[in-house]
């Protein structure tokens, strides 16, 4: 009898296959498990703890302890961390606007921009907003002592989600180490970013930030669609903010936390095949498969 359960068997397999191969044309199917939640190593704080407006006091609201934020044809808004730190984990969950949102930047973000202005160096987590049907695009940035100097040289990797954040709210998460930087989505690396050499890794110290601004010159398909304030105001929603590590103030022997099992960082073997496993199906942009850079100015693609 268990002979006959082999087309059975076959047909499993065949849906499988099927299934995955719709989920590369936007279909969306669950990721494999990393095995380790760095979120749950970190305590959540109330917004006030470790935050303040930047600008925009008037388009921002905090309700419970979810933080809102609104861009219309008048302001967007943002917020700083009281603190500057020299390494961390980094993290909010965020819900974003549904429907039209071309030209909007939702942004949750590291740098010293302030501090160093023309020079600064950046980690960026960046939603590009999108037009009626199309999902949004998560931009992760690294710069490096670079802007507003003629200078600036991005290292974009882009990628689409597999799931809807709009629906819900969803953990997003920046860990910067000395020797590493890992980008996470629910718990899933998506990006890790190696120190290769002092020249390509941010070293001094960073403030966290998020906002919700207009970038219409570049933010959907390099420009071509705008904001359209038609359909304001263009919400973002934060809350379990998560912001631990060495702050700039800490002593030296302060250890840098850890996205993995290990205090020594880097990622374990689980964890590295649920990121490849994204990179393979929601990666859309790497610089450095781009062959229209320069890539003399960015070593760390060689390898």
């Amino acid at each position: 009898m268990a002979f006959s359960y082999i087309p059975f068997l076959l047909l499993a397999i065949y849906i499988h296959a099927l299934a995955t191969l719709s989920n590369a044309g936007g279909h969306h199917i669950r990721p494999p498990s990393p095995g380790y939640r760095p979120s749950s190593k970190f305590r959540s704080m109330s917004f006030y703890k470790g935050y303040r407006n930047l600008w925009g006091p008037n388009h921002q609201r905090l309700d419970n302890k979810a933080l809102t934020i609104w861009l219309d044809r008048t302001s967007g808004s943002g917020f700083k961390s009281v603190r500057p730190f020299r390494s961390g984990y980094f993290g909010a969950s965020i819900k974003l606007q549904p429907g039209y949102t071309a030209g909007v930047i939702t942004a949750f973000y590291l740098s010293n921009s302030e501090a160093h202005p023309g020079y600064h160096d950046e980690v960026d987590i960046e939603f590009l907003g999108t037009t009626f049907g199309k999902p949004y695009t998560l931009q992760t940035n690294v710069y490096i002592r670079g802007s507003g100097d003629g200078k600036i040289i991005g290292r974009e990797m882009k990628f689409h989600l597999w799931f809807n954040p709009t629906k819900r709210f969803h953990h997003y998460a920046i860990l910067w180490s000395p020797k590493e930087i890992i980008f996470l989505v629910d718990d899933i690396p998506i990006r890790r970013y190696q120190r290769k050499s002092v020249a390509t890794f941010p070293l001094r110290p960073m403030w966290v930030y998020g906002s919700i601004w207009d970038a219409s010159s570049w933010a959907t398909e390099d420009g071509k669609y705008k904001a359209n304030y038609q359909y304001q105001p263009f919400v973002g929603k934060f809350t379990n903010f998560k912001a631990s590590g060495c702050t700039a103030y800490s002593p030296r022997w302060c250890r840098p936390v850890s996205a993995s099992p290990w205090q020594s960082g880097g990622l374990s073997s689980q964890q590295n095949m649920a990121m490849h496993w994204v990179q393979s199906h929601y990666l859309v942009y790497d610089y450095c498969r781009d062959n229209k850079r320069d890539h003399s100015k960015t070593p760390e693609c060689w390898g």
